[in-house]
This record gives C-alpha cells, structure tokens and sequence, in this order.
C-alpha cells in the first residue's frame, strides 16, 4: 500500500447530505481537502451557496444542490443532478437528521414520530437505493451513514431520535451485506456530544451537560472535525476492507 496518498480522494464524487453546517460541511470540507468534487446539500440553496463560496476560495471543488430530504420525490432529483454535473457518484454520506425536542416517548406525537423516522430513516434508505446504479459503476463506491451513540443505547429525553438512530444502524448493516458482492461498502459513524448548532439543546444546558461530563472518559465535548476525520478514513483506501463497521467518536461516552 502506498501510504503517501492512502487517504486521497483524488477524482472521487461525494454527495453529503445535511452538509450546510456542523458534522456535514465538517466531513465536505475535509473531503474536498482531500481532492474530491463534493456536492453539498440541505434544505436552503442560500445557505448552500454562502458555504461553497467560501470553500472554492480555497481552491476546493464544491457545490451546493438544495434538498429537503422529508421530502422523498426531491431525492431523485438531487442524484440526477449531481450525475449530470460530474457523471456519476463515488461517496454518499447521509448526514441530514431530524430530532424531537426533549422529551419522553409517550409523549412525542405521531407527527413528530413520523417526521424523525422519516428524516433519518427512510431518506438515508431511499437515496442509498437511489444512488446504487451510480455506485455500482464507481471504481471505490462507499457509504458512510452518520448515526449517534443513542443508537446503541436510548438518549434520556431523545427516545424515538434513539430509535430511528437505532434503525439506521440496522439498515446500514442491511446494505453492507447485500452490496458487498458489489464491493459497495457501507458503514457507520456514531458520534457522541459535538459542539454542533443541532445539538446545542444538550450542550448549552448546565444541567445535562454536567451528568453527561462525569460519563466523559476524555472530559469534553467533541468536535465536528473529529467526526469529519473519521469519515475521511471510511471513505479512503485506508479503510478498503472495512464494511458493516460502527464506529464511536464519542470521547468514551458510551463505555
């Protein structure tokens, strides 16, 4: 293996979902440091283009294609235009997540149910089934799912976010081995507490903040770029035998 360049994306597409800020635009700008075109999308195009113009400043190929993926049919269209702008798709992170506010299961309505696990369940699994004739003729398709650590163990307050995390885990799973005869890999990240706006009801509260601290092995919260770093190695040739994986970045939160 050559490792001067094991972690290049070099000519790689990658459509990242959820990507106009926090874990997303971490894990896009990581990637296009890397050399990939990257197509960045979530619900607003302003948003979208405000953060690709500041990353072409720094010379990385990068766009923004606005998507709202609880809305299933614009998912179609999302993959037909980033195939028609670079001819195919090599990376597909799905990063995009809806959460309920704090509360017990009970009382979440069908509603909210509805909307989170159809956010982080059936979008991930629509688009995944969307992109595979694409995937199919890439060289080094990959699949990165970002889930959480309360997909392997229920978050007080979040339990149906919990559960739809939970789903995604078992889908990617799913995926990996009925795509593995494609050498399709697929495989998930699940972070702990990160310094992201999406999550700022759980770090920004005092309280929470100070039961989930003595959980902490390493006594902080984490960082977008060390979720981001992460996904670099998935979608490399450093993790070319690695499918099915659900890996932690949670700083020990869940041992």
């Amino acid at each position: 293996m050559d490792l001067s360049n094991v972690f290049s994306l070099e000519g790689k597409v990658a459509l990242v979902t959820g990507a106009s800020k926090g874990i997303g635009l971490s894990i896009a700008t990581v990637f296009a440091a890397a050399g990939a075109k990257v197509i960045i999308s979530s619900r607003k195009q302003e948003a979208l283009d405000k953060v690709a113009s500041t990353l072409k400043m720094k010379g990385y190929e990068i766009q923004g294609i606005a998507c709202n993926v609880s809305k299933i049919e614009t998912l179609d269209t999302l993959v037909k235009k980033v195939v028609k702008k670079y001819g195919g798709i090599d990376i597909l992170v799905n990063n995009a997540a809806s959460i309920s506010a704090f509360e017990p299961v009970h009382k979440t309505s069908g509603e909210d149910f509805d909307k989170i696990m159809g956010v982080n369940v059936k979008a991930p699994f629509e688009l995944m089934k969307l992109c595979f004739p694409h995937l199919r003729k890439s060289s080094y398709p990959t699949v990165i799912n970002i889930s959480a650590v309360g997909g392997l163990s229920p978050e007080q307050g979040h339990g149906v976010y919990s559960i739809s995390k939970s789903a995604l885990i078992s889908l990617s799973k799913v995926f990996a081995k009925e795509w593995g005869e494609y050498n399709i890999r697929v495989n998930v990240i699940c972070p702990g507490v990160i310094k992201t706006k999406f999550s700022e009801p759980m770090w920004g509260n005092d309280k929470i903040m100070k039961s989930v601290m003595s959980a902490l092995v390493l006594k902080r919260i984490g960082q977008p770029e060390e979720v981001a770093t992460l996904a670099l190695f998935l979608a490399s040739s450093a993790a070319s035998y690695t499918t099915g994986a659900v890996i932690t970045t949670d700083g020990g939160l869940s041992i």
